[in-house]
């Protein structure tokens, strides 16, 4: 008996179903899911790129927009690649380690784009407030810093998930219905009590998404009153644009990232078959319509990319 509760802590692999009660569609399901993929790999790539080579984009917002591609790529690289394999090759086996890496960069990423999107409040915070001390404050040597933060605070909160996780015993099924591993849906397999990695996979969320959200929510309250009482119309106008990349995309990050951590915790007459697709599209569409989104409204950004694809055309 020793022996088997001994081995039962470390499980050889888990099972990922794919996504509940559509298992006769996976194939047709995951068309969608690789061509969103591609246009995440292209635009964050073309993104990174350009931030790279292109001096002229060598800006503290322009450094944070390249965090998040960075942290974007992380997010649907995690999960994507094995999602597609479980739809279209049947690779539905996942070793225990395996589990936990992705279950960490999941996790991880999800918290670095939201300390990201903060950090970029608060440059557009300094820039049309506080525009004369804007170079002076968001030095290379800041931006280094804020970045180390960033990273280092992610990396603190999730890590105590990884060992929370491993320190459960799963005696139970190794089937998990997803497709691909996270937190609770882990724990749930457990023959054990999951009450800290319960409280702890939502409060944890919940408070550091409420806090980056009141951060954001006072950083673009001054910005408004900043905007507004410019004597331009043309510069009020072109205030709101720069902004207005930024607010699509917090909405794009945070309202799913609400829905999914909420439903885990209070969402039990949600069908399990609509939770899935909306988890695996939550890690799909934001990187994908991320980089769109700021080619279209970055007027930088979208010159050099026209500049990139048709260079004779713009002679």
């Amino acid at each position: 008996m020793a022996t088997l509760n001994l081995t039962s802590f470390n499980p050889g692999s888990f099972i990922l179903v794919g996504i509940p009660g559509l298992e006769q569609f996976h194939i047709w399901i995951g068309i969608p899911f690789f061509t969103i993929y591609l246009v995440a790999l292209a635009g964050n790539g073309i993104l990174l790129y350009l931030i790279t080579v292109d001096h002229s984009l060598h800006e503290p917002l322009f450094f944070f927009l390249s965090m998040l591609a960075s942290a974007d790529l992380v997010l649907c690289t995690t999960c994507v690649p094995k999602t597609l394999g479980i739809f279209w090759l049947k690779a539905q086996k996942i070793t225990f380690p395996g589990c936990l890496t992705q279950l960490f960069f999941l996790h991880f990423s999800f918290f670095l784009d939201s300390a990201i999107l903060l950090g970029m409040a608060f440059d557009r915070y300094m820039a049309i407030c506080c525009p004369l001390r804007y170079t002076s404050v968001l030095t290379p040597r800041t931006i280094v810093k804020i970045m180390v933060g960033i990273v280092g605070r992610s990396f603190g909160v999730i890590l105590p998930v990884v060992f929370l996780v491993k320190r459960l015993p799963f005696c139970k099924s190794h089937i998990i219905p997803h497709t691909y591993c996270e937190h609770i849906g882990v724990a749930r397999l457990a023959c054990a009590d999951i009450s800290i990695n319960i409280w702890y996979g939502f409060a944890v969320p919940v408070m550091t998404i409420i806090s980056d959200l009141v951060l954001i929510g006072i950083s673009y309250a001054l910005i408004l009153h900043a905007v507004f009482h410019l004597p331009s119309r043309d510069a009020c106008q072109k205030a709101l644009s720069t902004c207005g990349s930024h607010v699509c995309v917090i909405l794009i990050f945070y309202t799913p990232a609400m829905f999914s951590v909420l439903t885990h915790r209070f969402g039990h007459n949600i069908s399990r078959t609509f939770h899935i697709m909306f988890a695996n599209l939550y890690v799909a569409i934001p990187p994908a319509l991320n980089p769109i989104i700021y080619g279209v409204k970055t007027k930088q950004i979208r010159d050099k990319v026209i500049l990139l694809l048709f260079p004779k055309g713009m002679k």
